[in-house]
């Protein structure tokens, strides 16, 4: 791995939302890694940053790049963990995804995302992660297996995005297993 440059994981917030939605945004154009078609704006992404507070089982993490003395920082990624489903017995399950910057990936910056989120998310009341992975897309499906998730099946061509149909395979990991 590349000599790590200086970064902090930290919550999400407000002033983030921009960085954050650029971010998004890239993959939204230019890959089918989300499958949202059209870009969003901030105020359009405005509601899935307050859905995601600083604590409890729903939580945004970014990695920031300092740069230098207290000018803000680059958002480098972000890893965030959301309901799985609406309907309440699903409340202890959650989906987490991690997004990085296009030039920030093979930097290990994924890893400490998922560090940090798995970390936060120790002390909830959590039984199960997933995580969807449109294919193909081995650098996620490491960092996933990295963090002891297995394979649960795969959705064929289930969304469509640049003219064709992408399929998407889900991954689960157990959390905070009970004695």
């Amino acid at each position: 791995m590349p000599e790590r440059m200086d970064v902090q994981v930290r919550p999400g917030r407000e002033e983030d939302l921009e960085a954050l939605t650029e971010l998004y945004n890239h993959y939204v154009r230019e890959t089918p890694i989300t499958f949202d078609l059209e870009p969003l704006t901030p105020e359009q992404r405005r509601p899935w940053l307050v859905s995601h507070p600083e604590d409890g089982p729903y939580r945004l993490l970014v990695a920031c790049e300092a740069i230098g003395g207290l000018s803000p920082c680059r958002i480098l990624g972000y890893a965030t963990s959301s309901p799985f489903r609406p309907k309440a017995a699903y409340a202890t399950s959650v989906e987490v995804t991690v997004y990085l910057a296009p030039d920030a990936g093979g930097q290990g910056i994924g890893t400490l995302l998922y560090e940090a989120l798995f970390e936060a998310l120790a002390a909830e009341d959590l039984h199960r992660a997933y995580a969807g992975v449109a294919q193909p897309n081995e650098a996620s499906e490491r960092l996933h297996a990295r963090f002891g998730f297995r394979p649960v099946g795969v959705y064929r061509e289930v969304g469509r995005k640049f003219g064709r149909y992408w399929d998407v395979a889900w991954y689960e990991k157990e959390l905070n297993p009970k004695p």
